[in-house]
């Protein structure tokens, strides 16, 4: 690396943060909501689960789009 590249040190500390924090929201139970709103398909027969989140999959596709339009915008 150059001397006047910037070092991926705390990009990646950042995204580890980043993961952790997803971690916890997820093991705290606040994402219950992912996968049963209206129009997530989920179909059980005897030992058999299919589950297609596709409303779920939206919001959080939403969600990240206007994520990364701020982020853009800040830089």
């Amino acid at each position: 690396m150059s001397p006047e590249s910037p070092s991926p040190g705390p990009l990646i500390v950042g995204i580890g943060a980043l993961i952790v924090l997803v971690g916890l929201v997820v093991w705290s139970g606040a994402l219950n909501w992912f996968g049963r709103l209206p129009g997530d398909i989920r179909y059980e027969s005897g030992s058999t689960r299919v589950y297609v989140p596709w409303v779920s999959m939206l919001v959080v596709s939403g969600v990240l789009s206007a994520i990364s339009f701020f982020v853009r915008k800040l830089m």
